[in-house]
């Protein structure tokens, strides 16, 4: 595990009655989330855009995005500060209840 890392997972479900506006997510929503955060610890954005399944279905998410975080208090502080603005923003581009998950960072192979 890296010392005080912390990755925050933030999964989009994709269904039939999902929408996601890809265009707004990508010019608005995450320049906010840089803009407030970067200098509160987020020092990585990484999103990928779900496309298909090995089997050729329809992905199960959207997007999925991950924050990493020098350390969980910084995460904390982050969302104390402008969290509630970076949730509120989240209606403007999707009518889903995004899941979030942290995680620490294990170095492969794991010893």
């Amino acid at each position: 595990m890296i010392p005080g890392m912390t990755i925050v997972s933030v999964l989009y479900p994709r269904s039939s009655e999902s929408r996601f506006d890809h265009e707004y997510y990508l010019e608005k929503h995450m320049p906010l989330v840089q803009q407030r955060w970067t200098g509160m610890g987020l020092v990585k954005m990484e999103w990928m855009r779900g496309v298909a399944t090995p089997e050729g279905r329809e992905p199960d998410y959207e997007v999925i995005t991950l924050l990493t975080f020098g350390s969980m208090e910084q995460f904390e502080a982050a969302i104390a500060s402008s969290g509630g603005e970076i949730l509120g923003d989240i209606p403007k581009f999707t009518n889903v209840q995004a899941l979030v998950q942290i995680n620490q960072p294990v170095p492969w192979p794991s010893k």
